[in-house]
Protein backbone atom coordinates (compact mmCIF):
# COMPACT_ATOMS: atom_id res chain seq x y z
CA UNK A 1 0.00 0.00 0.00
CA UNK A 2 1.22 3.51 -1.00
CA UNK A 3 0.97 6.65 1.43
CA UNK A 4 0.28 9.77 -0.47
CA UNK A 5 0.52 13.01 0.82
CA UNK A 6 -0.74 17.22 0.69
CA UNK A 7 -3.46 16.19 -1.87
CA UNK A 8 -4.99 19.81 -1.63
CA UNK A 9 -8.73 19.45 -2.90
CA UNK A 10 -11.34 22.86 -2.54
CA UNK A 11 -14.30 22.75 -0.16
CA UNK A 12 -17.11 20.84 -1.49
CA UNK A 13 -14.84 18.93 -4.07
CA UNK A 14 -16.22 15.27 -5.25
CA UNK A 15 -15.11 12.16 -4.37
CA UNK A 16 -13.79 11.28 -7.80
CA UNK A 17 -12.05 14.43 -7.23
CA UNK A 18 -10.03 12.75 -4.80
CA UNK A 19 -9.09 9.42 -6.84
CA UNK A 20 -8.12 11.42 -9.36
CA UNK A 21 -6.06 13.79 -7.51
CA UNK A 22 -4.33 10.29 -5.66
CA UNK A 23 -3.49 8.83 -9.39
CA UNK A 24 -2.15 12.48 -10.46
CA UNK A 25 0.38 12.63 -7.86
CA UNK A 26 1.65 8.76 -8.33
CA UNK A 27 1.50 9.71 -12.63
CA UNK A 28 -0.78 6.96 -13.19
CA UNK A 29 -4.02 7.08 -14.89
CA UNK A 30 -7.20 6.79 -12.58
CA UNK A 31 -7.93 3.16 -13.70
CA UNK A 32 -4.58 1.89 -12.11
CA UNK A 33 -5.98 3.27 -8.39
CA UNK A 34 -7.76 0.13 -6.67
CA UNK A 35 -8.48 0.97 -3.73
CA UNK A 36 -8.38 4.51 -1.66
CA UNK A 37 -8.74 5.17 2.11
CA UNK A 38 -8.50 8.41 3.64
CA UNK A 39 -6.18 8.38 6.30
CA UNK A 40 -5.91 11.98 7.70
CA UNK A 41 -7.98 15.48 6.72
CA UNK A 42 -6.97 18.58 7.55
CA UNK A 43 -8.91 22.19 6.42
CA UNK A 44 -6.08 24.55 5.64
CA UNK A 45 -8.42 28.30 6.85
CA UNK A 46 -4.73 30.16 6.15
CA UNK A 47 -5.08 31.84 3.56
CA UNK A 48 -8.83 32.88 3.30
CA UNK A 49 -8.91 33.45 -0.64
CA UNK A 50 -7.86 30.02 -1.15
CA UNK A 51 -9.33 27.46 1.95
CA UNK A 52 -8.51 23.77 1.34
CA UNK A 53 -9.06 20.18 2.19
CA UNK A 54 -5.83 18.48 3.01
CA UNK A 55 -5.66 14.71 2.42
CA UNK A 56 -3.22 12.17 3.11
CA UNK A 57 -4.63 8.78 1.53
CA UNK A 58 -3.31 5.55 1.04
CA UNK A 59 -4.16 3.44 -1.63
CA UNK A 60 -3.17 0.28 -3.70
CA UNK A 61 -2.32 -0.01 -7.37
CA UNK A 62 -2.84 -2.22 -10.40
CA UNK A 63 0.59 -2.00 -11.42
CA UNK A 64 3.82 -2.27 -9.04
CA UNK A 65 3.95 0.28 -6.24
CA UNK A 66 7.76 0.80 -6.12
CA UNK A 67 7.65 2.30 -9.50
CA UNK A 68 4.73 4.15 -8.73
CA UNK A 69 6.26 5.64 -5.34
CA UNK A 70 9.13 6.65 -7.54
CA UNK A 71 6.86 8.50 -10.25
CA UNK A 72 4.97 10.11 -6.86
CA UNK A 73 8.64 11.89 -5.65
CA UNK A 74 8.45 13.36 -2.36
CA UNK A 75 4.78 12.70 -1.60
CA UNK A 76 4.87 9.26 -1.72
CA UNK A 77 6.09 6.25 0.26
CA UNK A 78 5.19 2.92 1.97
CA UNK A 79 2.02 3.10 3.98
CA UNK A 80 2.95 3.12 7.87
CA UNK A 81 1.86 -0.05 9.54
CA UNK A 82 0.44 0.84 12.79
CA UNK A 83 -1.43 -2.00 14.54
CA UNK A 84 -2.35 -2.70 18.25
CA UNK A 85 -3.08 -6.39 19.04
CA UNK A 86 -4.50 -7.23 22.19
CA UNK A 87 -2.72 -9.13 24.68
CA UNK A 88 -3.05 -12.95 23.91
CA UNK A 89 -5.92 -14.41 25.33
CA UNK A 90 -5.63 -15.73 28.57
CA UNK A 91 -8.38 -17.50 31.09
CA UNK A 92 -7.67 -17.00 34.76
CA UNK A 93 -9.43 -18.88 37.66
CA UNK A 94 -10.86 -17.07 40.71
CA UNK A 95 -11.72 -13.61 41.20
CA UNK A 96 -12.78 -11.39 38.07
CA UNK A 97 -10.58 -8.26 37.80
CA UNK A 98 -13.15 -5.29 38.60
CA UNK A 99 -13.16 -1.85 37.12
CA UNK A 100 -14.32 0.98 38.91
CA UNK A 101 -16.01 3.84 36.19
CA UNK A 102 -17.51 3.84 32.95
CA UNK A 103 -16.29 6.68 31.09
CA UNK A 104 -13.58 6.28 28.58
CA UNK A 105 -10.89 4.91 30.64
CA UNK A 106 -12.78 2.31 31.94
CA UNK A 107 -15.09 1.35 28.97
CA UNK A 108 -12.08 0.37 27.36
CA UNK A 109 -10.02 -1.17 30.17
CA UNK A 110 -12.98 -3.48 30.34
CA UNK A 111 -13.22 -3.74 26.70
CA UNK A 112 -9.52 -5.10 26.84
CA UNK A 113 -9.88 -7.04 29.43
CA UNK A 114 -13.34 -8.74 28.19
CA UNK A 115 -11.47 -9.69 24.81
CA UNK A 116 -8.72 -11.42 26.95
CA UNK A 117 -11.24 -13.53 28.63
CA UNK A 118 -11.31 -11.97 31.99
CA UNK A 119 -15.33 -11.24 32.40
CA UNK A 120 -14.41 -7.93 33.94
CA UNK A 121 -16.57 -6.67 36.57
CA UNK A 122 -17.76 -2.83 36.13
CA UNK A 123 -18.73 -0.92 39.15
CA UNK A 124 -20.71 2.81 37.82
CA UNK A 125 -21.96 5.03 41.03
CA UNK A 126 -24.26 6.45 37.98
CA UNK A 127 -27.13 5.12 35.64
CA UNK A 128 -27.26 3.65 32.08
CA UNK A 129 -26.62 6.69 29.11
CA UNK A 130 -30.79 6.77 28.33
CA UNK A 131 -31.42 6.67 31.95
CA UNK A 132 -28.67 9.38 32.50
CA UNK A 133 -29.96 11.48 30.16
CA UNK A 134 -33.45 11.86 31.39
CA UNK A 135 -32.00 12.46 34.99
CA UNK A 136 -29.67 15.48 33.30
CA UNK A 137 -32.29 16.76 31.29
CA UNK A 138 -34.71 17.18 34.28
CA UNK A 139 -31.89 18.54 36.33
CA UNK A 140 -30.98 21.36 33.38
CA UNK A 141 -34.94 22.04 33.18
CA UNK A 142 -35.97 21.83 36.84
CA UNK A 143 -32.75 22.13 39.06
CA UNK A 144 -33.23 19.23 40.63
CA UNK A 145 -29.72 17.18 40.55
CA UNK A 146 -29.26 14.21 41.70
CA UNK A 147 -25.74 13.76 42.98
CA UNK A 148 -25.17 10.06 41.66
CA UNK A 149 -26.04 10.31 38.68
CA UNK A 150 -25.23 13.74 36.53
CA UNK A 151 -23.32 15.20 33.91
CA UNK A 152 -19.97 13.62 35.64
CA UNK A 153 -21.34 10.39 36.96
CA UNK A 154 -22.88 7.67 35.02
CA UNK A 155 -22.27 5.36 31.85
CA UNK A 156 -19.69 6.65 29.37
CA UNK A 157 -18.77 9.61 32.22
CA UNK A 158 -17.82 13.38 32.00
CA UNK A 159 -17.60 13.08 28.03
CA UNK A 160 -20.98 11.96 26.92
CA UNK A 161 -22.06 15.66 27.73
CA UNK A 162 -19.44 17.43 25.74
CA UNK A 163 -18.51 17.58 21.89
CA UNK A 164 -17.05 14.60 21.81
CA UNK A 165 -13.49 15.66 20.43
CA UNK A 166 -11.16 12.53 19.79
CA UNK A 167 -7.70 14.67 19.60
CA UNK A 168 -4.35 13.44 20.78
CA UNK A 169 -0.71 14.38 20.54
CA UNK A 170 0.51 11.39 20.53
CA UNK A 171 0.85 8.46 18.29
CA UNK A 172 -0.09 5.47 20.69
CA UNK A 173 -1.40 2.53 17.94
CA UNK A 174 -3.82 2.34 20.77
CA UNK A 175 -5.18 5.65 19.53
CA UNK A 176 -6.34 3.95 16.43
CA UNK A 177 -7.81 1.32 17.87
CA UNK A 178 -9.38 3.23 19.82
CA UNK A 179 -11.22 5.08 17.06
CA UNK A 180 -12.02 1.86 15.18
CA UNK A 181 -13.55 0.47 18.57
CA UNK A 182 -15.96 3.59 18.92
CA UNK A 183 -16.55 3.62 14.88
CA UNK A 184 -17.90 0.13 14.95
CA UNK A 185 -20.11 0.93 18.23
CA UNK A 186 -21.91 3.83 15.85
CA UNK A 187 -19.47 6.81 15.23
CA UNK A 188 -18.62 8.34 12.25
CA UNK A 189 -16.33 7.07 9.58
CA UNK A 190 -14.99 10.51 9.64
CA UNK A 191 -12.97 10.17 12.80
CA UNK A 192 -10.98 7.81 12.03
CA UNK A 193 -9.01 10.47 9.42
CA UNK A 194 -10.01 13.89 10.90
CA UNK A 195 -7.70 16.13 12.00
CA UNK A 196 -9.87 17.18 14.79
CA UNK A 197 -12.28 14.55 15.09
CA UNK A 198 -15.68 14.43 17.23
CA UNK A 199 -18.53 12.51 17.47
CA UNK A 200 -21.42 14.50 19.58
CA UNK A 201 -23.48 14.68 22.36
CA UNK A 202 -25.97 12.80 20.80
CA UNK A 203 -23.91 10.55 18.76
CA UNK A 204 -21.84 9.53 22.04
CA UNK A 205 -25.47 8.17 24.10
CA UNK A 206 -25.46 5.79 21.53
CA UNK A 207 -21.45 4.79 21.27
CA UNK A 208 -21.15 4.15 24.80
CA UNK A 209 -24.29 1.90 25.01
CA UNK A 210 -23.36 0.02 22.38
CA UNK A 211 -19.52 -0.95 23.67
CA UNK A 212 -21.38 -1.63 27.00
CA UNK A 213 -23.21 -4.05 25.18
CA UNK A 214 -19.97 -5.58 23.62
CA UNK A 215 -18.35 -5.88 26.88
CA UNK A 216 -21.18 -7.80 28.20
CA UNK A 217 -21.22 -10.24 25.13
CA UNK A 218 -17.44 -11.16 25.84
CA UNK A 219 -18.66 -12.59 29.24
CA UNK A 220 -18.58 -9.08 31.69
CA UNK A 221 -20.87 -7.25 33.75
CA UNK A 222 -21.72 -3.55 34.26
CA UNK A 223 -23.30 -2.65 37.86
CA UNK A 224 -24.66 0.18 37.80
CA UNK A 225 -25.56 2.47 40.44
CA UNK A 226 -23.01 0.62 42.40
CA UNK A 227 -20.41 2.68 44.38
CA UNK A 228 -16.72 2.32 45.95
CA UNK A 229 -16.75 2.98 49.45
CA UNK A 230 -13.79 1.42 50.30
CA UNK A 231 -10.80 -0.53 50.34
CA UNK A 232 -9.26 -3.87 52.02
CA UNK A 233 -5.94 -4.73 52.06
CA UNK A 234 -3.78 -6.95 53.50
CA UNK A 235 -0.07 -7.37 53.70
CA UNK A 236 0.31 -4.11 51.55
CA UNK A 237 -1.84 -5.87 48.76
CA UNK A 238 -5.40 -5.27 47.77
CA UNK A 239 -8.10 -7.82 49.46
CA UNK A 240 -11.51 -6.53 49.40
CA UNK A 241 -13.61 -3.89 48.37
CA UNK A 242 -16.74 -2.21 50.32
CA UNK A 243 -19.59 -1.08 48.21
CA UNK A 244 -22.33 0.90 48.07
CA UNK A 245 -25.64 -0.24 45.79
CA UNK A 246 -29.41 -1.05 45.34
CA UNK A 247 -29.13 -3.99 47.74
CA UNK A 248 -27.11 -1.83 50.24
CA UNK A 249 -23.66 -2.96 51.51
CA UNK A 250 -21.58 -5.37 50.48
CA UNK A 251 -18.37 -6.87 50.58
CA UNK A 252 -16.86 -7.68 46.91
CA UNK A 253 -13.17 -10.02 47.14
CA UNK A 254 -10.69 -8.68 44.75
CA UNK A 255 -7.06 -8.46 43.94
CA UNK A 256 -6.83 -6.36 41.10
CA UNK A 257 -8.64 -3.00 40.64
CA UNK A 258 -8.73 -0.26 37.80
CA UNK A 259 -9.61 2.67 39.38
CA UNK A 260 -11.02 5.20 36.17
CA UNK A 261 -13.19 7.04 38.26
CA UNK A 262 -13.04 10.46 36.74
CA UNK A 263 -11.73 13.44 38.03
CA UNK A 264 -15.24 14.48 39.64
CA UNK A 265 -15.56 11.71 42.59
CA UNK A 266 -14.24 13.78 45.31
CA UNK A 267 -15.79 11.18 48.27
CA UNK A 268 -13.45 7.99 46.54
CA UNK A 269 -10.16 10.65 46.23
CA UNK A 270 -11.05 11.39 50.29
CA UNK A 271 -11.35 7.97 51.04
CA UNK A 272 -8.12 7.18 49.45
CA UNK A 273 -6.40 10.01 51.48
CA UNK A 274 -8.03 8.19 54.47
CA UNK A 275 -6.75 5.30 53.53
CA UNK A 276 -3.35 6.37 52.90
CA UNK A 277 -2.77 5.77 49.40
CA UNK A 278 -0.21 8.29 47.85
CA UNK A 279 -1.51 10.68 46.21
CA UNK A 280 -0.22 14.52 45.13
CA UNK A 281 -1.46 18.10 43.75
CA UNK A 282 -1.26 18.38 40.36
CA UNK A 283 -1.01 21.75 37.83
CA UNK A 284 -4.54 21.96 36.83
CA UNK A 285 -6.77 25.24 35.19
CA UNK A 286 -10.10 27.14 36.12
CA UNK A 287 -11.56 29.77 34.69
CA UNK A 288 -14.95 30.55 32.82
CA UNK A 289 -17.19 29.40 29.63
CA UNK A 290 -16.57 31.77 26.87
CA UNK A 291 -19.43 32.32 24.19
CA UNK A 292 -19.96 34.36 20.63
CA UNK A 293 -21.70 34.07 18.01
CA UNK A 294 -20.60 30.98 15.28
CA UNK A 295 -21.07 33.52 12.35
CA UNK A 296 -18.68 35.30 13.88
CA UNK A 297 -16.07 32.99 14.74
CA UNK A 298 -16.99 31.49 10.85
CA UNK A 299 -15.85 35.39 9.62
CA UNK A 300 -12.52 35.60 11.65
CA UNK A 301 -11.63 32.30 10.78
CA UNK A 302 -12.66 31.72 7.06
CA UNK A 303 -13.91 34.72 5.99
CA UNK A 304 -17.40 35.77 4.23
CA UNK A 305 -18.88 33.24 1.72
CA UNK A 306 -18.07 30.09 3.28
CA UNK A 307 -21.18 28.53 4.26
CA UNK A 308 -20.76 25.28 2.71
CA UNK A 309 -17.66 24.54 5.48
CA UNK A 310 -18.29 23.24 8.85
CA UNK A 311 -18.61 25.67 12.03
CA UNK A 312 -14.92 26.64 12.20
CA UNK A 313 -13.26 26.22 15.39
CA UNK A 314 -10.23 27.69 17.58
CA UNK A 315 -7.33 27.29 19.89
CA UNK A 316 -5.88 29.98 21.70
CA UNK A 317 -3.58 30.59 24.37
CA UNK A 318 -1.53 33.41 25.71
CA UNK A 319 1.59 33.56 27.93
CA UNK A 320 1.45 36.32 30.56
CA UNK A 321 4.57 36.43 32.87
CA UNK A 322 3.28 34.20 35.78
CA UNK A 323 1.11 31.36 33.61
CA UNK A 324 -0.66 30.87 30.53
CA UNK A 325 -4.50 31.52 29.51
CA UNK A 326 -5.73 29.26 26.81
CA UNK A 327 -8.77 28.17 25.24
CA UNK A 328 -10.18 24.33 25.71
CA UNK A 329 -12.66 22.13 24.86
CA UNK A 330 -13.84 24.85 22.01
CA UNK A 331 -17.59 23.80 20.70
CA UNK A 332 -18.92 24.98 17.20
CA UNK A 333 -22.27 25.20 17.47
CA UNK A 334 -22.79 24.34 20.77
CA UNK A 335 -24.29 25.01 24.44
CA UNK A 336 -22.78 25.81 27.55
CA UNK A 337 -24.49 23.51 30.04
CA UNK A 338 -24.62 22.97 34.08
CA UNK A 339 -22.27 19.99 35.06
CA UNK A 340 -22.43 20.08 38.96
CA UNK A 341 -21.81 17.03 40.42
CA UNK A 342 -22.51 17.72 43.98
CA UNK A 343 -25.59 19.74 45.46
CA UNK A 344 -24.82 23.44 45.80
CA UNK A 345 -22.66 24.07 43.52
CA UNK A 346 -22.55 25.73 40.05
CA UNK A 347 -20.66 23.94 37.53
CA UNK A 348 -19.78 24.87 33.62
CA UNK A 349 -18.93 23.10 30.86
CA UNK A 350 -19.48 23.14 27.26
CA UNK A 351 -21.14 20.82 24.61
CA UNK A 352 -22.26 20.50 20.95
CA UNK A 353 -24.55 18.14 18.70
CA UNK A 354 -23.03 16.14 16.17
CA UNK A 355 -24.20 18.78 13.94
CA UNK A 356 -23.00 21.36 15.29
CA UNK A 357 -25.80 23.72 14.52
CA UNK A 358 -26.58 25.93 17.40
CA UNK A 359 -26.09 29.68 17.31
CA UNK A 360 -23.38 30.31 19.43
CA UNK A 361 -20.19 28.65 19.60
CA UNK A 362 -18.62 28.19 23.26
CA UNK A 363 -14.89 27.41 24.72
CA UNK A 364 -13.86 27.28 28.41
CA UNK A 365 -11.03 30.13 29.07
CA UNK A 366 -8.98 28.76 31.51
CA UNK A 367 -5.84 30.34 33.36
CA UNK A 368 -3.61 27.67 34.37
CA UNK A 369 -3.08 27.30 37.81
CA UNK A 370 0.18 25.38 40.08
CA UNK A 371 0.42 24.21 43.60
CA UNK A 372 1.76 26.92 45.04
CA UNK A 373 -1.10 28.97 43.79
CA UNK A 374 -3.59 26.76 46.19
CA UNK A 375 -4.64 28.71 49.13
CA UNK A 376 -5.22 25.16 50.59
CA UNK A 377 -2.43 22.15 51.31
CA UNK A 378 -2.34 18.43 50.78
CA UNK A 379 -3.18 15.96 47.81
CA UNK A 380 -6.36 17.72 47.90
CA UNK A 381 -6.35 20.96 48.31
CA UNK A 382 -6.91 22.24 44.52
CA UNK A 383 -10.23 20.23 45.23
CA UNK A 384 -11.06 21.58 48.43
CA UNK A 385 -10.79 24.98 46.17
CA UNK A 386 -12.88 23.73 43.24
CA UNK A 387 -15.52 22.83 45.68
CA UNK A 388 -15.21 26.15 47.20
CA UNK A 389 -15.29 28.47 44.26
CA UNK A 390 -18.94 26.39 43.58
CA UNK A 391 -20.38 26.83 46.49
CA UNK A 392 -19.35 30.54 46.62
CA UNK A 393 -21.17 31.15 43.09
CA UNK A 394 -24.43 29.35 44.07
CA UNK A 395 -24.48 31.20 47.27
CA UNK A 396 -24.06 34.46 45.10
CA UNK A 397 -26.95 33.59 42.65
CA UNK A 398 -29.14 32.00 44.86
CA UNK A 399 -29.62 28.52 43.16
CA UNK A 400 -28.11 26.49 40.12
CA UNK A 401 -28.30 29.85 37.51
CA UNK A 402 -24.71 30.60 36.80
CA UNK A 403 -22.91 34.45 37.12
CA UNK A 404 -23.05 35.55 33.73
CA UNK A 405 -21.07 39.07 32.79
CA UNK A 406 -20.37 40.45 28.93
CA UNK A 407 -16.80 40.11 28.11
CA UNK A 408 -17.31 44.76 27.74
CA UNK A 409 -18.62 45.19 31.15
CA UNK A 410 -15.71 42.04 32.68
CA UNK A 411 -12.84 44.52 31.28
CA UNK A 412 -14.45 47.38 32.58
CA UNK A 413 -14.66 46.53 35.91
CA UNK A 414 -18.64 46.98 36.06
CA UNK A 415 -21.35 44.24 36.54
CA UNK A 416 -23.54 43.20 33.79
CA UNK A 417 -27.17 44.16 33.43
CA UNK A 418 -28.19 43.02 30.75
CA UNK A 419 -27.23 40.45 27.90
CA UNK A 420 -27.08 41.86 23.83
CA UNK A 421 -26.60 40.08 20.90
CA UNK A 422 -24.99 36.84 22.44
CA UNK A 423 -27.74 34.89 24.12
CA UNK A 424 -26.27 32.88 26.94
CA UNK A 425 -27.21 28.98 26.64
CA UNK A 426 -26.69 27.92 29.73
CA UNK A 427 -28.97 25.92 31.41
CA UNK A 428 -31.03 26.44 33.91
CA UNK A 429 -29.88 29.64 32.65
CA UNK A 430 -27.74 32.61 33.98
CA UNK A 431 -27.95 35.73 36.17
CA UNK A 432 -26.18 38.75 35.19
CA UNK A 433 -23.53 39.38 37.42
CA UNK A 434 -19.49 40.71 38.29
CA UNK A 435 -17.44 37.11 37.80
CA UNK A 436 -14.84 39.48 40.49
CA UNK A 437 -17.51 38.18 42.83
CA UNK A 438 -16.92 34.83 42.67
CA UNK A 439 -13.86 33.95 41.10
CA UNK A 440 -10.01 35.11 42.78
CA UNK A 441 -7.80 37.64 41.71
CA UNK A 442 -5.37 35.08 40.12
CA UNK A 443 -7.90 34.24 37.70
CA UNK A 444 -10.09 37.55 37.04
CA UNK A 445 -6.82 39.65 36.61
CA UNK A 446 -5.01 37.16 34.28
CA UNK A 447 -8.17 36.89 32.19
CA UNK A 448 -8.46 40.47 32.29
CA UNK A 449 -5.21 40.79 30.98
CA UNK A 450 -5.68 37.80 28.07
CA UNK A 451 -8.56 38.86 26.57
CA UNK A 452 -7.59 41.76 24.19
CA UNK A 453 -4.33 40.04 23.66
CA UNK A 454 -6.56 36.73 22.57
CA UNK A 455 -8.80 39.23 20.53
CA UNK A 456 -5.32 40.01 18.11
CA UNK A 457 -4.53 36.35 17.11
CA UNK A 458 -8.50 36.04 16.81
CA UNK A 459 -10.27 38.90 15.81
CA UNK A 460 -13.56 39.63 18.28
CA UNK A 461 -12.92 37.18 20.88
CA UNK A 462 -12.44 39.95 22.79
CA UNK A 463 -15.66 41.25 21.68
CA UNK A 464 -17.93 43.69 23.97
CA UNK A 465 -20.64 41.51 23.56
CA UNK A 466 -19.25 38.45 24.07
CA UNK A 467 -20.42 36.66 27.09
CA UNK A 468 -18.37 34.54 30.09
CA UNK A 469 -20.09 32.40 32.52
CA UNK A 470 -18.64 30.68 34.95
CA UNK A 471 -16.83 28.68 37.37
CA UNK A 472 -15.08 26.20 35.02
CA UNK A 473 -13.25 24.34 37.34
CA UNK A 474 -13.38 20.73 36.29
CA UNK A 475 -11.50 21.04 33.04
CA UNK A 476 -9.12 18.26 34.66
CA UNK A 477 -7.93 16.42 37.64
CA UNK A 478 -6.04 19.02 40.84
CA UNK A 479 -4.94 15.63 42.16
CA UNK A 480 -2.59 12.28 40.90
CA UNK A 481 -2.99 9.20 42.58
CA UNK A 482 0.98 8.27 42.21
CA UNK A 483 1.66 4.87 40.38
CA UNK A 484 5.03 3.19 39.56
CA UNK A 485 6.30 1.71 36.22
CA UNK A 486 3.91 -1.33 37.17
CA UNK A 487 0.65 1.04 36.81
CA UNK A 488 0.06 0.31 40.22
CA UNK A 489 -0.73 2.52 43.54
CA UNK A 490 0.90 2.50 46.62
CA UNK A 491 -1.48 -0.35 47.54
CA UNK A 492 -0.66 -3.35 45.12
CA UNK A 493 -3.27 -4.87 42.84
CA UNK A 494 -4.60 -1.34 42.76
CA UNK A 495 -4.36 0.40 39.53
CA UNK A 496 -5.17 3.97 38.96
CA UNK A 497 -6.43 5.52 35.72
CA UNK A 498 -7.35 8.18 33.40
CA UNK A 499 -8.24 11.69 33.40
CA UNK A 500 -8.97 11.52 37.35
CA UNK A 501 -6.15 9.86 38.12
CA UNK A 502 -4.23 12.41 36.55
CA UNK A 503 -2.55 10.70 33.24
CA UNK A 504 -4.89 11.74 30.57
CA UNK A 505 -6.75 14.69 29.44
CA UNK A 506 -9.46 13.63 26.80
CA UNK A 507 -11.63 10.89 25.67
CA UNK A 508 -8.86 9.35 23.48
CA UNK A 509 -6.20 9.90 26.40
CA UNK A 510 -8.43 8.43 28.90
CA UNK A 511 -9.01 5.33 26.87
CA UNK A 512 -5.74 4.74 25.86
CA UNK A 513 -4.46 5.01 29.82
CA UNK A 514 -7.42 2.74 30.55
CA UNK A 515 -5.78 0.06 28.04
CA UNK A 516 -2.68 0.35 29.38
CA UNK A 517 -4.14 -0.41 32.77
CA UNK A 518 -6.20 -3.07 31.29
CA UNK A 519 -2.30 -4.59 29.61
CA UNK A 520 -0.92 -4.25 32.84
CA UNK A 521 -3.29 -5.82 35.20
CA UNK A 522 -2.71 -8.90 32.22
CA UNK A 523 0.89 -8.82 32.69
CA UNK A 524 -0.14 -9.24 36.46
CA UNK A 525 -1.61 -12.38 36.48
CA UNK A 526 0.10 -15.37 38.00
CA UNK A 527 1.67 -17.08 35.47
CA UNK A 528 0.83 -20.22 36.54
CA UNK A 529 -2.90 -19.48 36.62
CA UNK A 530 -2.52 -18.67 32.17
CA UNK A 531 -3.67 -21.05 29.61
CA UNK A 532 -4.48 -20.49 25.87
CA UNK A 533 -8.03 -20.73 24.65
Amino acid sequence: MIRIRDIALPPGHTPQALWAAAAKALRLPPREIQTLQIARRSLDARKKERIQWVYTVDVTVSGREDRAIRQGGAKAGPAPIFRYEIPHPIHVAGERPVVVGFGPAGMFAALVLAEAGLRPLVLERGRDAASRHRLVEEFWQTGRLDPRCNVQFGEGGAGTFSDGKLNTGTHDPRNHWVLEQLGQCGAQEQILYDAKPHMGTDVLLTVVQNLRRRVEKLGGEVRFQTQLTGLEHRDGSLAGLSLEGPGGRERLPCRQLILAIGHSARDTFSMLAAQNIAMEPKPFAMGVRIEHLQHQIDLAQYGGGRSALSPADYKLFCHLPDRTVYTFCMCPGGYVVAAASEEGGIVTNGMSYSGRSGTNANAALLVSLQPKDFPYGGPLGGMRWQRELEQLAYQETGGYRAPAQRVGDFLQGVPSQHFGAVAPTYRPGVVPWDLRRVLPAVLTDALAQALPLLGRKLPGFDHPEAVLTGPETRSSSPVRICRDASLQASLRGLFPCGEGAGYAGGILSAAADGIRCAEAVIAACPQTERSSI
